[in-house]
């Protein structure tokens, strides 16, 4: 009887251990290696050990370091060593699993992770001088206040089917002043200066005005209203401005546009590399 009266309490303080999602998981951890296991398929060893060598433990304490301005005891890297073992750990359960496999988050992540490599080289990359004058004789406009422009826009409003439409009818050579939707806003701008432009059209179309070529449709174009395709027909920079007065500004711009660059490519690159099959319905 006492034995039973044991084995009944043990089993009451169990019941709320076996609703814990954690207990779940690990048993079906379980199951999926008892099942392999049962199947005679061979768990690959390395994935049964883990290995912590001196670089890793450096990493470790170096993290903690940055992050607390002071060395960690070795009761603390002790904390961090266990606490890295039971990450991986996980880790490596999951994979088992496949809980990694159709995880938006995870996959997102991964995609983060590979356009990071593609272009981390340009992170800290310095360009020369010569470099950057090149960008800034390319695009003047982007570092004056001064710019001058002439162009032409046409307004599509918010829909998405209307940009591919109106840039079809470009396309065919239809005539741009009867294409798009009416607004309050005139088609044609003459000599309008930046400030105005961004005053009338908001800041982000003033920006993207400024990095664009001449006598080429662009677009779309987000302003206050919403989308357009624009034509610049002239650009006037009466003041141009000098590296040494916007040089930060150029070259953040240089890095920005050129981590996009090495980002494309990487991807053209792998992309090449691949067999795509569409099934459209």
């Amino acid at each position: 009887m006492a034995r039973l009266g044991r084995d009944m309490q043990l089993s009451e303080r169990l019941k709320p251990l076996l609703r814990e999602p954690l207990v779940h998981f690990l048993l079906a951890g379980l199951a999926v290696f008892l099942f392999s296991a049962w199947r005679g398929e061979e768990v690959d060893p390395a994935s049964r050990t883990i290995t912590i060598d001196e670089e890793q433990v450096s990493r470790l304490v170096a993290s903690w370091q940055q992050t607390w301005q002071r060395p960690p005891t070795q009761a603390e890297i002790d904390g961090l060593i266990r606490d890295h073992i039971k990450g991986e750990i996980y880790y490596r359960e999951a994979k088992r699993l496949g809980l990694d496999e159709d995880d938006t988050v995870i996959r997102r992540r991964l995609r983060a992770k590979m356009e990071y490599l593609a272009a981390a080289q340009v992170e800290n990359a310095t360009p020369d001088d010569a470099t950057l004058q090149q960008w800034l004789d390319r695009n003047p406009a982007r570092y004056t206040a001064n710019a001058a422009y002439s162009f032409d826009q046409i307004y599509l409003g918010q829909s998405d089917d209307a940009v591919v439409r109106v840039k079809a009818a470009l396309a065919a050579g239809s005539d741009w002043s009867k294409l798009g939707e009416t607004i309050s806003l005139p088609r044609s701008l003459e000599n309008t200066s930046k400030i105005d432009v961004a005053r009338d059209f908001g800041e982000g179309f003033a920006a993207a005005l400024a990095g664009a070529k001449t006598l080429e449709w662009i677009g779309p174009i987000q302003s206050g209203f919403g989308m357009h395709l624009v034509r610049i027909r002239a650009l006037k920079t009466p003041d141009k401005p000098k590296l040494t007065d916007v040089r930060q500004a150029v070259e953040n711009d240089w890095r920005a546009t050129t981590i996009r660059q090495r980002e494309a490519a990487a991807y053209q690159a792998l992309l090449d590399g691949y067999t795509i099959k569409i099934a459209k319905p």
